[in-house]
């Protein structure tokens, strides 16, 4: 009888304890609550302080309003590289379209060369040949500590500029050309039958993904092999040449003509774009060698050891073994890069290129409309860099290792 009034006691204080309410500031989640709203309306009302200031400065200063009706005037200048057809008489606003396209296109091609490069000095730098680290390791210093300013100038007067004059020209197989000009290669031209063309390339993409993941649930099963990479390219280049050659050239080229001082017709690659493309990737390309070398580094020796047991040859120990497991360390470096690539491509207005931001300036210059001009520019780079962003982490959800 005592033991269950005890009991009943204790249940009573138990209840009364849990009743009872803890103060709020002492409640950590409530603290947290607090503090993010508490954070969020001073950043709000900041925010609210620079934009009235603003339109109360620009209503005082009598000034025009923010327009971007400017876009529509005519330009007056024209691009030395486009992949639009631009004339003097195009609107500004084409001409910020195609200096993005541009800026996308030095982009893309500079991220892939130092994704590449890289890769190969990063493993290089692991390398237990003395001689092959060390040179990997000087080429990484030494690009790393040289401003990227001064390399883009240095491809720009120290290698671009030693190429033949347009009478020298080099040319393979008369359809291409290099000079110091730049270089004239075909202009590819779309005629009948190119839809057809490429919804069979995207079909033969289509069909190369499937037998990758066929394979590597073959492998997982069974734990043979499949040539996944011959077969892959034999099906993306057989399928669309087969297609190409059934419907009787469905895609023309136009091949540069050489004249009296330059050639026509074409595609034109000035010495400018070429040198920005291989200064960032090259740049770029250094720190893409330090974050591959991490990422090997991050790997357990145990695991190479285990693939050396089961008979796996060096490379296929990389390649399967190690550099998918440093995937998972490399990839959030690697998203920096890439944005770095992007927003480094502003430097193009210095060996010449026109590029956004040299095309944004001189718009800028001509009609007044600074703020506007700011606006698209970073509304741009905001966009892009949202973009690689999204894209680089739902890849990287993919290949994190997944905790039970």
């Amino acid at each position: 009888m005592a033991s269950a009034k005890s009991a009943a006691a204790a249940a009573n204080g138990e209840n009364s304890i849990h009743q009872k309410r803890i103060a709020f500031w002492r409640d950590e989640r409530t603290r947290g609550v607090i503090a993010q709203v508490v954070t969020i309306l001073v950043l709000a009302g900041l925010f609210w302080f620079l934009i009235s200031n603003f339109l109360e400065k620009q209503a005082r200063s009598a000034g025009p309003a923010i327009s971007f009706d400017f876009l529509n005037n005519v330009a007056g200048f024209q691009l030395s590289f486009s992949l639009l057809p631009i004339t003097l008489d195009s609107p500004i606003g084409l001409l910020i379209v195609a200096a993005g396209i541009s800026t996308l296109l030095v982009a893309f091609f500079a991220a892939i060369i130092a994704t590449l490069l890289g890769l190969v000095v990063g493993v290089l730098r692991l390398s237990h040949n003395w001689l092959i680290s060390r040179i990997a390791a000087t080429f990484i210093e030494i690009i790393r500590n040289i401003p990227l300013l001064l390399q883009l100038v240095f491809w720009y007067t120290a290698v671009l500029t030693v190429l033949p004059r347009h009478k020298d020209s080099l040319t393979l197989f008369d359809v291409a050309f290099l000079n110091i000009k730049g270089m004239f290669l075909p202009r590819p031209f779309l005629q009948e039958g190119a839809g057809i063309l490429l919804f069979v390339v995207v079909v033969a993409i289509g069909a190369a993904v499937m037998v990758a993941r066929w394979a590597r649930n073959r492998q997982m099963l069974t734990g043979q092999q499949f040539p996944v990479w011959s077969v892959n390219l034999l099906i993306v280049m057989g399928l669309p040449l087969l297609a190409y050659l059934a419907l009787h050239e469905p895609i023309g080229w136009e091949i540069p003509e050489k004249g009296g001082f330059n050639f026509k017709g074409g595609l034109t690659v000035q010495p400018e774009m070429t040198a920005l493309i291989v200064g960032l990737g090259v740049s770029t390309a250094a720190y893409v060698a330090e974050i591959v070398r991490a990422g090997i580094m991050s790997v357990s020796h145990g695991q190479t050891e285990a693939a050396s047991a089961l008979g796996l040859k060096a490379n296929l120990t990389l390649r399967l073994v190690v550099l998918p497991q440093a995937l998972r360390v490399m990839i959030p470096p690697m998203i920096s890069q890439y944005l770095n690539v992007v927003k480094n491509s502003t430097l193009a207005g210095f060996i010449g290129f026109a590029d956004l931001f040299s095309v944004i300036s001189t718009s800028q210059n001509q009609t007044g409309r600074a703020i506007e001009c700011i606006i698209i520019l970073m509304a741009f780079y905001l966009m892009i860099s949202l973009i690689i962003s999204s894209i680089m982490n739902v890849y990287n959800k993919r290949v994190a290792l997944v905790e039970r």
